[in-house]
């Protein structure tokens, strides 16, 4: 189920609909705690949000899960640059 759920908000997330692509990544996550891909793919959701710190905390989860995690080590550290020039702007 989680991974039909996964499977779900990849499709909600390309078609830009992106709260469905999050309650469905939620759902997953619910289901299998474990499974690291949900909180890549709502972390990728809330980055593009801007909601950087939410983002950070989701792959901060999937590095916590599997620490071989590259894509989410990326993610992480782009959050974080992008967070810091939204803060040096004013925003």
């Amino acid at each position: 189920l989680a991974t039909a759920l996964n499977e779900r908000g990849q499709a909600r997330y390309r078609s830009v609909e992106f709260a469905a692509a999050l309650r469905d990544y939620t759902a997953a996550i619910e289901c299998l705690p474990g499974f690291e891909v949900p909180y890549y793919n709502r972390g990728l959701v809330l980055y593009r949000l801007g909601d950087f710190d939410e983002a950070m905390k989701d792959f901060r989860k999937v590095l916590e899960l599997n620490p071989q995690f590259e894509d989410a080590a990326l993610s992480l550290k782009q959050a974080i640059l992008d967070k810091e020039a939204k803060q040096k702007r004013g925003y």
